[in-house]
């Protein structure tokens, strides 16, 4: 069974995302395996432009798609994604979606600043 795994050496804008796009066509399966949703990318399919960060971008061809455990999911993005995608015409579910069971997660309280206290013996 081939596979083909996409890794970038740059921190962003280098085209990952337009390759999967290009290459999805083909899967059956488009997983996204680390990263989170502080960068994305855009993809345009005829004359409509989709803004993900999350979701593999299969999702928008109609792939099975997997959310892996390297990726730090922040599950209040991946909602907003999830809508702002399905007023653009796509629908997200439980038959096109997986989500791993062990993935990271951000919560709010993660995003509270905090303050550090010494706790040393002076």
């Amino acid at each position: 069974m081939p596979s083909v795994t996409i890794v970038g050496s740059q921190w962003g804008d280098e085209g990952k995302g337009k390759i999967v796009d290009w290459l999805s066509s083909e899967a059956d399966i488009v997983a996204r395996f680390q990263g989170g949703h502080n960068a994305g990318h855009t993809v345009q399919i005829n004359d409509k432009k989709y803004k993900l960060s999350l979701l593999p971008s299969g999702i928008l061809r109609g792939k099975k798609c997997i959310i892996g455990n390297g990726v730090v999911l922040d599950p209040w993005a991946l909602k907003k994604e999830i809508e702002t995608i399905f007023d653009q015409g796509i629908n997200v579910d439980n038959n096109n979606l997986k989500i791993a069971e062990n993935i990271q997660l951000i919560l709010p309280f993660h995003k509270i600043p905090f303050i550090i206290i010494n706790l040393t013996p002076s």
